[in-house]
This record gives C-alpha cells, structure tokens and sequence, in this order.
C-alpha cells in the first residue's frame, strides 16, 4: 500500500540536518509495514529491532553511546551496521525505555546513520518511565488510518482521486461520476482505513470478512490495554472503551459512560486512550480569534473514534443502511461526523499532533453547536455535517452572523452547490478544503 507519509520518509532521508525519527500512531495503522517499505525501497539493508519479539536485545540499549549500542547490535545479530547504507529501525520502541533515550545521542554522536522508531504505546513509556522527550534532536512523525484519498489509489481509482486532487469551485462533477463517488465513499465508511481491513477486501471483496476482521482488532485493542494499566484502570478502560462509540457525535458526559464511576477515573482513562490514539477529544472552543486553541472550553468535548470501520463495526449498523440511506442520517449523523472528522486528521501536518474543535453557544432558547471549527488562512470557518437545504443549517449561519466568517461549509451526500455564504460539498472532497478556501479568495 502506497501511503502518503513515505513522501515526508523521503524528504527526511535527504535533509542535511537529520534527526532520528520517531513514527507514533495507534497498533495496526501500518507503521512498521510502511517503515520496513521504505527501508527495502531506500537503503540496501534494513536492520529491524522488534523488541516486543526480541526482548533480549534491550541490553544492547544499557549504554547510551550509539557506538557501543551499534557493536554490540552487530555482534548478537552478527550483521553491519553502516551509515548511508543501513536502514536502523527500532520496533515496539516503548518495550525498551532505553532506546528511546539514546535517540537522542544519535543525533549527537552518530547523525550519520539513518534511524527510525516506531511503537504504538510511545506515550505510555514517556509517562510511565519518565523518559525526557529529547526536543530538538528528535523528530515525530503521526501515522493514522489511510485516508479516503489514499483508499481510493489503493483500490486502484488513480484517475478518481486525481480528479479530487484537479478540482476546482468551476469544476462540473457529471452524476455518473459523483456516483461512482458515493458507492466508494459508502465503501468506505463501511471498511475503514485500517490496512488490514483494506487488504481484506481487495482480497474477498467480503463486507462480511472485513467486518469480521474489525471485530477481532477491536477485541486486540481490549486485550493490549492490560498492558498500560493496572487492574482498577483496566475496568474504566474496558467500560470507556466500549461505551464510546455510542457517545461519537454527541457532547461527552462521564455520567452516560457509567453513573457510578468518579469523574476523575474516567478521565485518566480518556487520556490514556488518547495516548493510544484510540480516541479524540474534540474541544470547544468559543471561537473568538486565533489559536483556537486559547479559547477552550476544557470540561466541554465531543470524542472522535480511531477508524470509521471500528465504529460501525462496534456499532453494529446494519450493512445495508449504507447503501440505502443518505450517509448523514444513519445512526444519527454520527458516522457522518466520523468520516468529516477523521479526514481533517488524515490531511493535517503529520508533525503535530491535531486538534479539532467545534463550537457550542449556550443561550436560553438560542443554544447552537457547529460540528468542526477549522482555521484557514486567517479566517475561522465552520464546517456542518448535514443533509437538507442549506437555508435550514440554522447553527452555521447564527456563527457567520456573530464570527463575520466569509462563509461556511456544509458536508453531505450531494454536489457541489452554493447557497449565499454556505458552499455545499460532497464528502469526497474533504480532503481539498484548504485549497478550495485560497481558490475562493483568488
């Protein structure tokens, strides 16, 4: 599978300022299958460290001299390991605390040879071990699902996604054409963007073989949280954990997860799964000017789930509704918001961790919330997940009016249309918003 992150691969594997890479991202989302991809690709040998695999090669790590490290990886794997030939890849990194620390002397004392670390509990070991993120001499780079862009070139519909990738606010989209579209769209929010669950349909083409694989990941999810929790966490983490789907679209509240449980040991449970990449918050924020992020509302949130195939699969929505409804309306409009949601993640800068917001005004008989608040170029733009005639989107416009935003953003099943300041966009075309918004200007 072709992924959009071997792109910033190749750009670090060239820059004369080099630091080590560390790859962070949930289990199963194709980090070391994309790593070991680029190792073959670029380098003519890729030394890979599995320290989940291997466990007694973490003593090479006692010693943070990357020159000793490097002799005695090369004596117990009885290999060479050479600068500008060798691939150095370090998996299940949070297994060894150690190897996470020496990143930094690589840089220092050995930022000749290329060296790549990936784990999918990194926070975990970061917190836990009380490791010093070494800023400044490491890199991270944030793996996520595949995209709907990147879906589209894997099941080989180069020409479809270059036609998102060439479109214009002139562009004429054809029905023919918008419907092949929405039949992968549908596919899509079926599947997901987990590559297992992708290669299982190119495989079978089997809904029924990819659902059955997206139950036995999440049951895989449920089984590794033992490993970042002891026994009292573990119970909230299960309880959040199956109880979130239900709360995707909706504003979280601890009490709808379990009445019984203390706030705070829901919370610590929340952080945790966000640190495994399983969940994310959603924040509110007043929107009153730029960075969004100062003006959060901290206690008010709305959670977005790792993969849109794990959220209707955890959901249990019938398979047909795809192909029968409008995507906005089923199950309330919460994967609706999923797709929206996951996709803006996907298409972010990959060297930060994003946050997405949403906008929530509370007035007695006026109350308004905006599904996505998203900054583009200096104007604040607010982005609805909805079916119907745009002159009902009565939030979105109660925001233009109180924020002057030049216009808003309504996702849904149709065309492109626009309607006074609300531009109507199909959900295949999330990816290009930000720039649709420069051509608006232009």
């Amino acid at each position: 599978m072709k992924r959009s992150i071997e792109d910033e691969l190749n750009r670090w594997k060239t820059e004369p300022l080099r630091m080590p890479l560390l790859i962070r991202g949930a289990r199963q989302v194709g980090k070391s299958f994309t790593i070991e991809k680029f190792g073959k690709e670029n380098f003519a040998q890729t030394v890979t460290i599995n320290f989940e695999l291997k466990p007694t090669l973490k003593d090479c790590f006692r010693d943070l001299d990357p020159k000793k490290i490097i002799r005695e990886l090369e004596l117990a794997l009885k290999v060479q390991i050479r600068p500008g030939i060798t691939l150095l890849f370090l998996d299940e990194v949070q297994f060894c605390p150690e190897a996470i620390a020496s990143l930094r002397y690589f840089k220092e004392l050995m930022n000749d040879l290329h060296v790549i670390a990936a784990g999918s509990l990194l926070e975990f070991a970061l917190v836990d071990k009380n490791i010093s993120f070494p800023v400044g001499r490491v890199q991270s780079i944030y793996m996520r699902p595949l995209s709907f862009l990147e879906f589209l070139k894997v099941m080989d519909e180069d020409q479809l996604a270059q036609f998102i990738l060439d479109f214009e606010w002139t562009t004429e989209i054809g029905q023919a054409v918008h419907e092949r579209f929405m039949e992968l769209v549908k596919i899509y929010f079926f599947i997901g963007g987990m590559p297992g669950a992708i290669a299982k349909y190119q495989a079978t083409e089997s809904l029924q073989d990819c659902q059955n694989y997206l139950m036995a990941l999440i049951n895989q999810y449920r089984t590794d949280m033992a490993k970042y929790a002891t026994k009292t966490q573990y119970r909230y983490l299960q309880i959040l954990f199956d109880r979130a789907p239900e709360s995707v679209g909706l504003r979280f509240k601890y009490s709808f997860i379990d009445p019984d449980a203390k706030s705070r040991d829901l919370q610590t449970a929340l952080d945790q799964l966000t640190w495994a990449g399983l969940l994310s918050p959603i924040l509110a924020t007043s929107a009153g000017g730029m960075p969004l992020q100062s003006q959060v509302k901290s206690k008010v949130q709305k959670l977005l789930y790792l993969d849109i195939g794990m959220l209707q699969t955890a959901l249990k929505v019938d398979p047909l509704l795809f192909f029968r409804e409008d995507l906005t309306l089923i199950h309330s409009g919460a994967l609706a918001e999923q797709f929206v949601g996951q996709e803006l993640i996907a298409y972010a800068n990959p060297h930060d961790r994003m946050q997405l917001h949403f906008w929530e005004r509370e007035k007695k008989d006026s109350a308004a919330e905006v599904d996505y608040i998203l900054p583009l170029g200096s104007h604040i733009i607010p982005i609805e997940v909805k079916a119907g005639p745009a002159g009902k989107l009565r939030s979105i416009n109660v925001f233009l009016e109180e924020k002057k935003s030049p216009f808003g953003i309504r996702i849904y099943s149709s065309t492109p249309h626009k309607s006074r300041s609300i531009i109507s966009l199909p959900f295949y075309l999330v990816s290009q918003l930000p720039r649709l918004y420069n051509g608006f200007f232009t």
